[in-house]
């Protein structure tokens, strides 16, 4: 089990395409004293939150959310499922984002790009083994993806300056 400090290094140095490098930031913390040390958890952009999630807003607003969306989302499992539903919403913290590492890091990009948890398949388009083709490729059913997926793609694509 990684440390907070290894898996931000592996996500920005030892991942993180080269064209995104100093732009893209990994955020995640613990309170010390909340219960269970909860915290929260962000990926920025150019120093700005891209998303962001936290134990605290999970339950908070989860009694707003429609009840079709609220039932697809779980809330601290051991293994949490990430979906676009989670992410727009803020329903994730710091343990779904250590879970979508450990998921990424152990496993090949084409699988990452393909899970059904959506911040390892954030991870994955930030890549570096996710290469011009293959971005060229995933642009074919780029319109049947959620949006925050979308949104990451076009960060990586205007970053490798591929045009539309």
């Amino acid at each position: 089990m990684h440390t907070w400090s290894k898996i931000r290094y592996k996500l920005e140095h030892e991942y993180l395409a080269e064209s995104l490098k100093e732009r893209i930031r990994y955020f995640a913390t613990s309170y010390g004293r909340c219960p269970d040390h909860e915290g929260r958890a962000a990926i920025l952009l150019d120093g700005k939150q891209i998303i962001a999630g936290s134990y605290m807003e999970q339950y908070s607003k989860a009694q707003f959310l429609p009840k079709d969306e609220t039932l697809s989302i779980r809330l601290h499992q051991e293994f949490p499922y990430m979906d676009d539903t989670a992410i727009r919403y803020g329903q994730f913290d710091q343990r779904c984002f250590y879970s979508a590492f450990y998921e990424f890091d152990n496993q090949s990009i084409e699988k990452s790009l393909k899970s059904d948890n959506m911040l390892v398949r954030i991870f994955a388009i930030l890549d570096r083994r996710t290469g011009k083709r293959r971005i060229l490729k995933l642009k074919e059913n780029i319109l049947n993806e959620p949006e925050i997926f979308q949104m990451f793609y076009a960060v990586r694509r205007e970053a490798e300056k591929i045009s539309c």
